[in-house]
């Protein structure tokens, strides 16, 4: 019953023109801060899936390296037990290390790593050559590829440079006081190829023979820097986690795809919030609106609270009538708001109407991904910040005391 009475009093025509422009105005700042916030969210979604997706081109399900320290000591044993695991794809052997690459006047300090024959098939470099074709060589002739962006501070073409680099390593051994350069070794390298995944891997990551990495850097036979596993199924991820934990023991550290960036993670998640709150403003603005045309409208219908009062309405049905009220500004301000935002989303997605400045990115437009929970979360933001306004004009309202004599 009371929801009747808040509907007609919505549709009514009300006796100041300025309870008409308030209340329209709060409607059109729900309107705009709703579909504002799914908007903003689903193109938060949709860079958020983008840059997911190019660092899980370069990092594996899951990885074992050492808890402390920078080498790993991998028996047969545990590689067995890993090949026994049915919910394992393929895993890499990996040793990594700052090498520091050298042409000519050229130089640039970069993160190498030695993979062996199978890093293929654990990651997405080998799909994202950016020239040249995926060659690592052997331990006597290694082969070298790059990043784009090393390649470009080398000034060379990777699959055309017909001139050996000069790449230095740290060598694994007790300093020698007398000639500390005797623990670098200085080794050439050809380049076979670039890769271009992500700004972050272009510019620091080169990647060649596992066996003249151990050579260079004089390992032992079972000593690694990392094993990088894939995942038959990766909604299984946490399960395999565990089981490999239990093949290397609790000395070994072994993480996940989001723990490995864990504070991507955390920072993505942090600025999702913030934008969230920040564009909760623009709700509470309409929620001051709300209020004004609230507080107008009761002051006008004091007649029609005489005659509920005398015809036996309690103060709680009073003040339901005035909280509907507010419910049904936000229905109808929401609602409006999370269709057009569906709309302009879809059209994003289907046509690209709103291009991504500059041209340097991967894709050239702006990309949008929906979800249910991002509804559900501003649709309930919505519901609480009305709530929040509605109650104060609506308790005013159920408080006074009206009689038919004094009107």
């Amino acid at each position: 019953m009371h929801f009747l009475f808040a509907w007609r009093y919505f549709k009514s025509k009300k006796s100041t023109n300025a309870i008409n422009i308030i209340a329209w105005t709060s409607i059109v700042a729900m309107i705009i801060g709703t579909m504002a916030l799914i908007l903003v969210l689903s193109v938060f979604n949709g860079f958020e899936g983008l840059v997911k997706s190019l660092y899980s081109t370069f990092y594996t399900d899951i990885k074992v390296s050492a808890a402390a320290g920078k080498s790993i000591t991998v028996s047969q044993e545990q590689l067995q037990k890993l090949k026994g695991l049915n919910s394992v794809k393929n895993f890499s052997l990996v040793v990594e290390e700052k090498a520091l690459v050298q042409n000519g006047e050229n130089q640039s300090v970069i993160y190498l790593k030695g993979v062996d024959e199978n890093y293929r098939y654990v990651t997405g470099v080998a799909d994202n050559l950016w020239n040249g074709e995926y060659d690592l060589g052997n331990e006597e002739i290694p082969k070298l590829i790059l990043g784009v962006g090393v390649e470009g501070a080398l000034g060379i073409v990777a699959d055309r440079n017909i001139f050996s680099l000069k790449i230095y390593l740290p060598r694994k051994s007790n300093t020698d006081q007398i000639n500390p350069l005797e623990d670098i070794s200085n080794d050439t390298i050809r380049t076979s190829a670039a890769f271009q995944i992500q700004q972050d891997f272009d510019n620091k990551y080169g990647i060649t023979n596992i066996d003249f990495m151990k050579k260079s850097l004089k390992l032992g036979a079972n000593d690694y820097t990392a094993v990088e596993i894939a995942a038959k199924d990766p909604q299984n991820t946490n399960d395999i986690q565990k089981a490999v934990q239990q093949i290397f023991g609790n000395s070994y550290l072994v993480q996940n795809k989001y723990q490995q960036n864990q504070s991507l993670y955390s920072v993505m998640n942090t600025e999702r919030w913030v934008i969230y709150g920040v564009l909760c403003l623009i709700l509470v603005v309409a929620a001051f609106n709300m209020i004004g045309a609230l507080t107008m409208l009761v002051l006008e219908k004091q007649k029609d609270i005489s005659v509920l009062n005398a015809l036996g309405a309690n103060r709680s049905f009073i003040q339901r009538i005035f909280l509907s009220e507010g419910m049904l500004l936000a229905l109808v301000g929401g609602g409006i708001g999370m269709l057009l935002a569906l709309l302009i989303a879809w059209l994003q997605i289907k046509y690209h109407l709103i291009p991504l400045a500059g041209g340097s990115f991967l894709i050239d437009y702006f990309p949008v991904k929906l979800r249910l929970m991002d509804f559900i979360l501003v649709g309930s933001t919505v519901f609480v910040i009305a709530l929040i306004a509605s109650w104060l004009p609506s308790t005013k309202a159920a408080s006074q005391d009206f009689s038919l004599r004094s009107e």
